[in-house]
């Protein structure tokens, strides 16, 4: 168990305003209409918490700084400690706790120095986005989705196929 982990996006709309909380490798894209062109933009909201972001690898450096190997590039892909690519997660605790970072979990996963801090966070981005008139649809999903097709394309295929029952904003 103390492998397993998941990432958590959530989005609340309060008072025209959408609050979206992430953790993990996920992603929030919204369509907005472009003036009366019938034309959609697509506008991703939320960042994922990946190393093979730039700012996510300056990140764990900034928070990890003695420690070289933080973000390792392996096998094409930047990963925290060469073992996984997310710096936030739920669960994941042997990245978290030294106590679970041991026998009898496989040895991939053990680091070969001792734990001084966490080294994954269990912490959201919380971000806010004023809803505006404009804004047509969001699309929620998870890497899953994001490794196979572009924020354009996402917002394409929603909006070339809209479906009766979708939820809509008052």
């Amino acid at each position: 168990m103390a492998t397993v982990g998941t990432c958590c996006l959530v989005g609340v709309i309060h008072q025209q305003t959408l609050f979206i909380a992430n953790l993990g490798d996920s992603r929030v894209v919204l369509g907005k209409k472009v003036g009366n062109t019938g034309g959609m933009a697509a506008i991703q909201l939320s960042t994922e918490h990946n190393a093979n972001i730039a700012g996510i690898r300056q990140e764990l450096k900034e928070l990890h700084p003695h420690d070289p190997q933080i973000v390792v590039l392996k096998h094409g892909v930047w990963r925290v400690k060469g073992i996984i690519q997310v710096s936030r997660s739920i669960g994941d605790v042997y990245m978290k706790h030294a106590r679970y970072n041991r026998e009898p979990i496989n040895g991939k996963f053990r680091l070969p120095e001792p734990m001084h801090m966490p080294i994954l966070s269990a912490s959201p981005t919380i971000i806010s986005h004023a809803l505006q008139p404009n804004d047509s649809f969001l699309i929620f999903a998870s890497d899953g989705l994001w490794e196979h097709l572009s924020n354009e394309k996402a917002v394409d295929i929603v909006h070339s196929h809209p479906r009766a029952g979708s939820a809509v904003t008052p």
